[in-house]
């Protein structure tokens, strides 16, 4: 068996900056003579072919990350990185290469580049810094050898930095460059590229000062064309010149801002462009100049928030009518640009420049573009539109209030008809944009969805002494824009399925359910008032038929964030419009597959069932248990039949439910809390917890006489079957809704499925509606055996006043009763003493 501690997949960095894997293999440690030394070999598992031979270089820095990877780069952008299967063979591999290089195995990179050597700390002490070749063109390769050599060393680089500084020395290298351009020296252009190369990773403000100034930047460019690995050179400043053009969407009168920018997108373009992919140990060498970039963007930020007369123009020429398209696309991209600039800003500058924008008008002004045709300009404001809901959502709510309130007589008149109110509000238009999204996967709807919901979230709203944000705008929202909101999903909703069931209609009405669903969790009764005076669940539940699971499934999580809430008007409501009809429906539709909507259903039932909640679980078992009955691969169905049960002998006997309590409980009194909790812990007793034969009374009630109980039972189970058959007979008719519907013959009592254990349950009292066992049908399964005397079998009965739950117990339901002699003995006690 092989080695799995060896185990190694072999990495090399790309051009991109991603790991492309080279294969699996085993890796091993030895000395390879054509290489001179000691070296790293790996062998493919799948033929044997080598993978990698690479010699361990006492200089290259090795390391070791995350306790499995190795990484190291093998020459100028070309990174290689081995990772282990097991921590053990990356250790081992570890110290062969710290024991080639004389290092400690305990450090994690076998070559810091802080420390510096002791021939260094000398040259520290004796040499105040460092002299440069004199910049000719005959020296340019022993430049490029210092500048190369120099920065491994942190001293060293500082001291090339400085005299770089100091003399000049970059302005005369870039004079070399054009001489070498002339006399066509491509030997020299390539020394120039490696110096001024070396120049950037000496990560220096000063000297990115000299080199992107107007004068020098170009001639920079130019020297990073001639790269030695290309045959060709780029031709990086015939873009910058003749195919970059610079659109000025409102004259700048400030030449320090014009500069700025063009500045900004140049080092911008050298930095993306133009210098190499940095390798592992390059990356922070550039820190300063991503800050450099920074800096110049929050500088320009500052430059054009203060111009007024620019921001005024820009914002009048946005809403002009007479503004040709084309133009208006510009001044759009401008400001999405200019948004985008002012998240570099920190924030209390991030403050001035909103207000700054609010104060010209911009929301007035995105609402003119967002009602335009253009599907390019609206995508940009729509993008621009996030920027401010993002950070100042209440910025924008005060906004469409304030719009709201201004238009007041106008808004009246036409939120009556409610049909062009919706044109007049910035927040509706967000709506409408979000519906008629005719991308097929819905993006930009997605992005609006999520704007809408922070803009509806009570999380992010503000309260203060005299005004309550949520209150004001949720009342707002409810008022103005929540029918837009719903409009499809009602004009989808008015049959028995879906009128419209494809695809993108499906993804944009899950959007809307998403949504909704938010509201229910987060809002109160707003949507409690919305959702039942428009019948909203209902027809939501209508899409519980659509041929689309996830947008069933999201009908179904509406219903369950509502049923969650445990709150009794929507449970009064579910149960007037009998609305868990749809979901019985999809349930039995789904047949017996083990799949999500499985799932999903049963654990709605199951939350009912654990959070006892009375009204839903009566209304269930009532309307829908003949249809559920023969579900047994889960007991959520039988569980919500007993606490039904339950429920229904303390409501007709309170007299025997307060003996119950006299026999369970200690002669002190207690709180009703109390009684609840130790109620709820003698229902759910397990007869598993009991000791075999013993009786379940408490030891102060054992010398209690059997007569005493028997007589209020008895006449609790003659009224109990007169009930029964009454209930027969109304039940019976009774179909799902309360119609009469072919749908399911439901009845609580006629069914005979209930197994022998269901039956010696706490709920199923002798007589009581559901329990087959009742005495008066001695044919049915699990009725008590003719040769057991009456007395016996109520003496138990009578101790356990018939309310001893068995919830685990699950026996064949056609056994009859000649299998008594098979249940366990602690049955037979309950059954037989």
């Amino acid at each position: 068996m092989t080695d799995t501690r060896r185990r190694v997949k072999v990495y090399t960095l790309n051009e991109d900056r991603q790991w492309d894997d080279r294969g699996t293999g085993h890796v091993s440690s030895g000395y390879v003579e054509r290489l001179k030394g000691m070296s790293l070999l790996v062998r493919a598992e799948s033929d044997g072919s080598l993978l990698l031979e690479s010699k361990i270089n006492p200089n290259t820095a090795y390391q070791k990350q995350q306790d499995t990877l190795i990484v190291w780069s093998e020459a100028e952008n070309y990174d290689l990185a081995l990772s282990f299967q097991e921590k053990a063979g990356c250790d081992e591999i570890w110290e062969k290469i710290c024991q080639v290089q004389g290092k400690d195995p305990s450090v994690d990179i076998t070559q810091d580049l802080v420390d510096e050597s002791e021939e260094e700390r000398f040259d520290d002490m004796s040499s105040p810094g460092l002299e440069l070749p004199s910049c000719e063109l005959s020296r340019l390769e022993e430049v490029a050898e210092l500048v190369a050599s120099s920065l491994p060393s942190p001293l060293r680089r500082e001291k090339l930095a400085l005299a770089l500084e100091n003399e000049g020395y970059i302005k005369k290298l870039l004079e070399l460059f054009h001489v070498c351009e002339d006399l066509e020296n491509i030997e020299g252009l390539h020394h120039l590229y490696e110096i001024i190369k070396g120049i950037f990773l000496l990560n220096r403000t000063a000297l990115f000062e000299v080199m992107f100034s107007e004068e020098c930047i170009m001639d920079v460019i130019g020297c990073l064309e001639y790269d030695p690995a290309l045959s060709q050179p780029r031709k990086h400043r015939e873009f910058l010149t003749k195919t970059a053009k610079f659109k000025e969407v409102i004259p700048i009168s400030d030449p320090e801002l014009k500069q700025k920018i063009h500045q900004t997108y140049r080092v911008q373009y050298i930095q993306d462009m133009v210098l190499p992919t940095p390798s592992v140990f390059e990356e922070n060498m550039l820190s300063t100049l991503h800050s450099f970039i920074f800096f110049n963007k929050v500088e320009i930020v500052g430059m054009l928030q203060e111009d007024e007369k620019f921001l005024t123009d820009l914002f009048a020429q946005l809403t002009d009518e007479a503004t040709d398209e084309e133009k208006r696309q510009e001044l759009v991209n401008f400001l999405k640009e200019f948004c985008a600039f002012s998240q570099t800003l920190q924030p209390q500058n991030r403050d001035a420049f909103f207000k700054t924008l609010s104060n010209m008008g911009i929301l007035p002004a995105l609402e003119v573009i967002l009602g335009m045709d253009d599907t390019q300009v609206r995508s940009a404001a729509t993008d621009i539109f996030s920027y401010l809901v993002e950070y100042n959502p209440s910025m924008v709510r005060e906004f469409v209030m304030q719009e709201a309130q201004q238009n007041d007589d106008v808004s009246k008149k036409l939120t009556e008809q409610k049909i062009t109110s919706k044109d007049i509000l910035l927040i509706n238009l967000i709506i409408e944009h979000m519906i008629c999204d005719t991308d097929p996967e819905l993006g930009g709807a997605v992005q609006l969805m999520g704007l809408l919901r922070t803009l509806v979230d009570p999380e992010n709203m503000l309260a203060t002494a005299n005004k309550t944000e949520k209150t004001e705008f949720l009342g707002f929202f409810y008022k103005h824009c929540m029918h837009v909101l719903t409009a499809p999903l009602l004009a989808n909703t008015t049959e028995d399925k879906p009128s419209k069931d494809d695809f993108q209609t499906a993804q944009l009405l899950a959007l809307v359910l998403e949504l909704l669903t938010f509201c229910v969790e987060h809002h109160t009764y707003h949507i409690k008032n919305y959702i039942i005076n428009k019948d909203i669940l209902r027809r939501v539940l209508v899409l519980m038929a659509s041929k689309h699971a996830f947008l069933a499934l999201c009908a179904l999580r509406f219903k369950r964030k509502i049923i969650g809430l445990k709150d009794e008007f929507y449970n009064r409501y579910i149960m007037k419009s009998f609305l868990f009809e749809p979901v019985v429906k999809a349930f039995l539709n789904n047949g017996s597959r083990y799949n999500l909507m499985n799932s999903a259903i049963i654990e709605m039932f199951e939350f009912i069932r654990v959070e006892d909640i009375k009204s839903l679980t009566a209304h269930v078992i009532e309307n829908y248990w003949k249809a559920l009955e023969d579900v047994d691969y889960v007991q959520t169905f039988k569980g919500l039949k007993l606490r039904f049960e339950q429920q229904r002998e303390r409501q007709d006997n309170p007299k025997l439910d307060s003996m119950r309590s006299i026999l369970r409980n200690h002669r002190y009194r207690r709180d009703a809390r109390t009684l609840e909790d130790e109620e709820e812990m003698w229902f759910n007793t397990d007869e598993d917890d009991m000791e075999d034969g013993e009786a379940v009374v408490s030891p102060s009630d054992k010398t209690k006489n059997d007569d005493d109980i028997m007589d209020p039972i008895s006449k609790f189970m003659e009224r109990k079957k007169l009930k029964e058959s009454e209930e027969k007979e109304v039940l019976l008719k009774t179909n799902l809704s309360g119609r009469q519907s072919p749908s399911f013959k439901l009845s609580l009592s006629s069914g005979t499925k209930t197994n022998l254990t269901s039956q010696s349950s706490t709920t199923n009292l002798p007589g009581s509606p559901g329990s087959p066992g009742s005495p008066g049908s001695p044919g049915s399964p699990g009725s008590v055996p003719k040769n057991t005397s009456q007395t016996a079998a109520i003496t138990t009965k009578g101790g356990l006043v018939g309310l001893v739950d068995y919830p685990d117990d699950d026996e064949d339901d056609d056994e009859d009763e000649d299998k008594e002699d098979t249940l366990p003995l602690s049955k037979k006690a309950k059954f037989d003493s």
